[in-house]
């Protein structure tokens, strides 16, 4: 079974920089996209084994993304400089695995590894 990553990302660098990383460890990316609508448009086409998520993204809440996912029960995390996700996007991203911002690769994959239970 092949993995695959849904990445909301409103950072280009940031994106790429991801996309490259988790490819080359095996990943199927999904995007990266930069905002809610085009995450919630890719949800309705793909089915994501996992999702990586910004909180901010260009002022806008990934909310609505973490919401989708629940609900169609794909495991996700963040990669988020705030400390308390839920403070500012809700209770949805409470208890949420966070690999942090700035980031790195070790951390990154050893979340990705904890929601698909490897």
């Amino acid at each position: 079974m092949r993995k695959s990553v849904l990445v909301v990302e409103d950072e280009y660098l940031i994106a790429l920089d991801l996309q490259l990383m988790l490819e080359s460890h095996g990943w199927q990316v999904l995007g990266p996209v930069p905002s809610v609508q085009d995450a919630l448009q890719l949800l309705d086409e793909e089915r994501p084994t996992v999702a990586l998520l910004d909180v901010n993204l260009g002022g806008e809440l990934v909310t609505p993304v973490a919401e989708a996912l629940a609900a169609r029960g794909v495991p996700f995390a963040l990669a988020s400089a705030h400390h308390r996700p839920q403070d500012f996007g809700g209770a949805i991203l409470a208890d949420v695995p966070n690999a942090g911002k700035p980031t790195n690769e070790r951390r990154v994959l050893a979340v990705l590894r904890e929601l698909v239970g490897l």
